[in-house]
């Protein structure tokens, strides 16, 4: 299937491993140029060997309103205006709700939603100008079934949820469709941690806590980062240019819920 992309410009957040190299990487081998951001030089720089194709990567903080303005500015400057935004971060940290501090719930909302919110904005524009555009949010499936060792995740995941309603009936007369991701349990660093805090929480090995955990889903196991890739590729496709404003799960089965 020719999903149309080639020679389009995407912008990935937080694609120095995990999801977001993941989704990069499927990018590109749709014939996208691709503009990648992350923490830090040397993992940025790992990413960009990985992925087959044109990739430029930037030192950005995503909870900074100033590393973002930069990261886009420097974007159109080196590649051209993007066609394409994948908003992606890593998870705000995990505990119970009464161990949750107010700067842990603040530094959530400008590293998991606020960014988002500043990222659409600063390109919104720029996609009406084309008549053209894609914005992908990947989220968590906690948008949809709160888990109660991510209190922070859950409550801002599920903000993301309308947030993109409110886009996609914003932008849809534009050309532009505005979808989201909601990825299960995948194999990630941040996964890994979450086994962690599990195993300790039910004084079993890490081990014992992936077993478990896969078990609870009914494919039997966890998602590979490029399964929830390939949906957002679709997702970014001309073939998919009647999907806006829908919250997908990519999640083996697991999230019970009913719309």
């Amino acid at each position: 299937m020719d999903f149309g992309l080639q020679g389009k410009i995407a912008m990935v957040a937080a694609a120095s491993k995990g999801i977001g190299l993941a989704i990069a990487q499927e990018l590109a081998n749709e014939g996208c140029l691709v503009s990648i951001c992350g923490r830090t030089e040397e993992t940025l720089e790992a990413a960009v060997e990985q992925i087959n194709g044109e990739a430029r990567p930037y030192v950005v903080d995503v909870s900074s309103q100033e590393d973002l303005a930069w990261w886009v500015s420097e974007t159109k400057k080196d590649m051209g205006v993007p066609d394409i935004l994948i908003t992606n971060t890593g998870g705000p940290p995990a505990g119970a709700f009464p161990e949750m501090t107010d700067e842990q719930w603040q530094s959530g909302v400008d590293s998991t939603l606020l960014n988002v919110i500043r990222l659409s904005r600063m390109l919104r524009d720029d996609m009406i100008a084309k008549g053209w555009g894609r914005i992908v949010h990947i989220t968590s499936l906690v948008a949809r079934e709160p888990n109660d060792i991510l209190p922070i995740s859950s409550t801002l995941r599920a903000g993301l949820m309308a947030l993109t309603r409110v886009q996609a009936t914003d932008l849809a007369p534009h050309g532009i469709t505005v979808n989201s991701v909601l990825p299960g349990n995948t194999l990630t660093d941040r996964q890994k941690h979450l086994l962690e805090i599990r195993a300790q929480k039910e004084s079993i090995s890490e081990e014992e806590a992936l077993t478990r955990q896969a078990s609870s889903i009914p494919m039997k196991r966890l998602a590979q980062p490029s399964e929830i890739a390939a949906a957002v590729a679709f997702l970014c496709s001309t073939r998919a240019s009647y999907v806006t404003g829908i919250n997908m799960l990519v999640d083996g089965g697991v999230t019970k819920t009913v719309g």
